[in-house]
């Protein structure tokens, strides 16, 4: 689940009422860059069962950037793949040094299969082929790239965000995504519970 608001309360008060029915609370990038690690620190403690996932997007100094929220408690942090590889190695490097994950987020990279065989090799937990929102808003998806990105065989989790929704989910899975990611659906829904209810069910 995509935590996407910028508002410090409404994101906790919406986490409350999805945490039960997901695995993983993504703070979405707009959303820790306004409220920072204390949010995370927040939600860690009130929500011992779920993962977190800090969209960091990491561009620069990976290893630097990254390991303050590894340390408070961050389960998966993402770095940018357009990034240069020695920024992405460190991300892995101090998911590693805590037994976490790092996940590696292919938005706007050109040649996402090549990016996917180098970031492999450095040991990437997660790769996250992602169809970012202004790239939904001109219609695109995320299912050209998943279906390329699920051909390498690689054996690394591959992680789906963009526009997923309770209709799509299933396509997704069967596409080869060990992670789906749903924002809107759910925190646009009349009954966010009930909706992350419905998407965890598919994706099972």
């Amino acid at each position: 689940m995509a935590l996407d608001s910028l508002d410090f309360d409404g994101t906790i008060a919406l986490a409350s009422k999805v945490a039960p029915h997901v695995d993983i609370l993504e703070i979405g990038t707009p959303c820790i860059k306004h409220n920072g690690i204390k949010l995370l620190e927040a939600l860690k403690a009130k929500f011992p069962n779920n993962k977190i996932l800090v969209d960091l997007k990491t561009m620069d100094a990976g290893f630097y950037e990254a390991e303050p929220f590894y340390k408070a408690g961050a389960d998966i942090v993402t770095v940018l793949g357009v990034a240069d590889l020695g920024t992405i190695k460190g991300v892995i490097d101090v998911a590693n040094k805590y037994g976490k994950e790092a996940q590696v987020d292919l938005i706007n990279v050109i040649d996402k299969t090549a990016r996917t065989k180098e970031v492999v090799k450095l040991g990437a937990h997660i790769i996250g082929v992602h169809t970012g929102l202004d790239a939904q808003a001109a219609g695109g998806t995320p299912f050209v790239d998943l279906a390329a990105i699920a051909a390498l065989n690689t054996g690394v989790k591959i992680s789906v965000a963009g526009g997923v929704k309770a209709a799509t989910t299933k396509q997704v899975k069967d596409a080869g995504a060990a992670i789906i990611v749903a924002g809107a659906a759910i925190y646009g829904a009349a009954d966010p519970a009930a909706a992350a209810a419905e998407i965890t069910a598919l994706a099972h």
